[in-house]
This record gives structure tokens, C-alpha cells and sequence, in this order.
């Protein structure tokens, strides 16, 4: 059984499809065990707790960055049995950086979800990166976190096609239906066992 720590800081859209795909059955052998974020104000927190019954804990910088923050945070994961070993760390709309101790404490066993088809428009607004750079096509892409910025071995990526009068606002709905669907994905597989890492390729096993 795996145990998963989803770290969030606004609405938990990302967050909630992934608890939904475990509660269904979809994905089995993971154990949801608790909900962070470093924003008090964030809504996923309360839809963890009242919706699906998962423990969260709000973990406020106050100043702290890089290992002095995620000290606290590999306290709190320990705390609910999410440990290097065995467990899984999913960012969801988690807007921190996370330090160089951090991702080679739990490597391989952190995953993010970006709007983009990386390598391609990394950081913030990868959505405009794409409209403004012209390109006719876009997605999201599931990927290990490693100590760069969205620069970690590819897991799974979906493209999305960009029509000439888009907005900003109408490319992100569309890749975020998608990756309501990738990132669960990508999580089942991991729970099966599926995903072997190869240098910097991610090879899926027995890919239906």
C-alpha cells in the first residue's frame, strides 16, 4: 500500500480528481493520508477534509524557504506515515519550490502535473506562454520532480490543440479536463508498479 501526501495551494481541482479516481476503485493500493498546503486560504483543504475525510494541515511559511521550510513539511508527511520508502508525494497546485534536500530525500517519489508539453513553456503561465509564443499545439504533462523547474523525467503528456481566436482562459479549461484525467493516470501506474526510470526516460511497463 502507498501512501500519498497531495500538497496543494488554491482550489485543489487537481487534488480532487485524484481522491475521486481512489474512491471509485480506479486506483487501488494508495492510501490517501493527508492534505498540505502553504495557504490558508486555499479551498482544497476544506474539500479534502469535508468531501473525502482526509486529514489536511496548513504548514505557513512565516519566512522560512528551501530545507528550513521543508523540514517542517518532511515532519508532517512522517508524522502521517508518507516516508521516502514507500510513499508518494503529489503537487497539485503547489505554488512553492521545493528544495534540493527535499527532492533527493523522496526522489522519484514526487509527482507534478504542469500545463504545458514540457520541455516546452516551463514556470508560471505556461498557458500564455503558449499563445503568445504561436504554437498550434499545447497539453500537460505529468513528471517526477527533480531540482530544476519543471525539468523532471517525463511520465506521461496529452496534447491539446489551440484554435486561432483561443484565449488565455479557454486553453487552460481545456487542458485542465485533461489533466483530471492524466494525473490519475500516472498515479495508477505508479501504484502498479508500471513505471521503470531509465536515465531520464520514465518507460512504461505492460502499457495497454
Amino acid at each position: 500500500m502507498i501512501n500519498l501526501a497531495i500538497l496543494i495551494s488554491g482550489r485543489g481541482s487537481n487534488m480532487k480528481s485524484i481522491l475521486s479516481s481512489i474512491t471509485s476503485g480506479e486506483i487501488k493500493n494508495v492510501n490517501p493520508r493527508v492534505v498540505i498546503s502553504n495557504n490558508r486560504d486555499a479551498a482544497g483543504l476544506s474539500i479534502a477534509s469535508k468531501e473525502y475525510d482526509i486529514p489536511t494541515s496548513l504548514i505557513l511559511p512565516n519566512g522560512k524557504k528551501g530545507w528550513d521550510y521543508d523540514k517542517h513539511l518532511d515532519s508532517v508527511l512522517n508524522l502521517h506515515g508518507v516516508l521516502p520508502s514507500d510513499g508518494l508525494i503529489c503537487l497539485a497546485g503547489y505554488m512553492k519550490i521545493i528544495s534540493s534536500e527535499f527532492v533527493n530525500k523522496y526522489k522519484f517519489r514526487i509527482m507534478n502535473i504542469h500545463p504545458a508539453l514540457l520541455p516546452s513553456f516551463k514556470g508560471l503561465h505556461a498557458q500564455k506562454q503558449a499563445l503568445d509564443y504561436g504554437v498550434k499545439i499545447t497539453g500537460c504533462t505529468v513528471h517526477f520532480v527533480d531540482e530544476g523547474v519543471d525539468s523532471g523525467p517525463i511520465i506521461l503528456q496529452e496534447p491539446v490543440k489551440i484554435y486561432s481566436k483561443d484565449t488565455e482562459n479557454e486553453i487552460s479549461k481545456r487542458i485542465l479536463e485533461l489533466e483530471h484525467k492524466l494525473y490519475p493516470k500516472a498515479i495508477k501506474l505508479f501504484a502498479e508498479n508500471k513505471l521503470k526510470i531509465v536515465g531520464r526516460k520514465v518507460i512504461v511497463t505492460n502499457d495497454e
